[in-house]
């Protein structure tokens, strides 16, 4: 058994590490490799913090594409791992989903998307990145599991009625590669809204009611008030548009503040 008291110790998200210490211990107990659902950035970088380190198991992550965001974890004895091949890359049992609907009238963020195939019954731990496909759609990576049951099912995003089409994942249209890059801006304020704006390539109107609908982290917990002032060290995630950090603040000669920042 795994030191469970230890590991759950001070954790930021004890139900959903617990539920990996679960799939950690069946991995061991087996001796059969077992894959997660997807995961947010911020529980795979916690899983990783506190099992990575233990002797007996090894943690690999994969998400369908250099870049995902969420991914999913394979858990397993470290002695199986090292039966791997060289340069062997772990490749999780993912599919692709093509969502087809016209938003040219009501553009749609890949949150929104989420929600909309959450709601017509895709388990959340299912799916992967979403990423739109101008005013189209979008598309997804999802688990291999769900696929078949997405063939031919319809949901709602915002006013849009979405078609759904289960695609292999070679076949996505995959994101462009994202560099991290330094940006700098001068803003009026330190709020959240106009700096993520201005960083992630959003109207402030737009980033408000992301914000709002509970679509942006700052260091990995919901924000919901556009208002909220960052400060040096803040980390700013929106799905879909990467993270944005804040990397110096200076104020103007005319009352503005100077912002230093790295997108990737």
């Amino acid at each position: 058994m795994l030191p469970r008291e230890a590991l759950l110790e001070g954790c930021r998200q004890p139900q959903q590490l617990g539920a990996l210490i679960d799939l950690a211990e069946q991995a061991l107990r087996t001796w059969e490799p077992v894959w997660s659902g997807f995961m947010a950035a911020e529980l795979r970088e916690l899983a990783l913090e506190r099992l990575g380190d233990l002797t007996e198991l090894r943690l690999d992550a994969g998400g369908g594409w250099p870049q995902a965001e969420r991914q999913r974890l394979l858990l397993r004895r470290r002695e199986l791992a090292e039966e791997d091949p060289p340069g062997a890359a772990i490749q999780p049992p993912l599919g692709g989903l093509l969502i087809s609907g016209n938003f040219l009238f009501d553009p749609a963020e890949p949150s929104e998307v989420r929600t909309g195939l959450v709601a017509a019954g895709l388990q959340p731990d299912a799916l992967g990145d979403i990423w739109m496909r101008g005013d189209r759609g979008a598309q997804a990576v999802i688990a291999a599991e769900a696929a078949g049951g997405c063939s031919g099912r319809t949901a709602q995003v915002r006013s849009v009625e979405v078609q759904l089409e289960p695609l292999p994942l070679e076949q996505l249209q995959w994101p462009a590669h994202r560099s991290p890059r330094q940006l700098s801006t001068v803003e009026a304020s330190l709020r959240l809204d106009a700096v993520a704006s201005a960083g992630l390539g959003l109207s402030r109107n737009r980033m408000a009611e992301q914000i709002r609908a509970g679509a942006v982290r700052v260091n990995w917990q919901v924000v919901t008030s556009p208002s909220r002032e960052l400060r040096c060290g803040d980390r700013v995630r929106l799905e879909g548009r990467g993270e944005l950090e804040v990397l110096e603040i200076q104020p103007t000669k005319r009352d503005r503040w100077r912002l230093q920042l790295r997108r990737s």
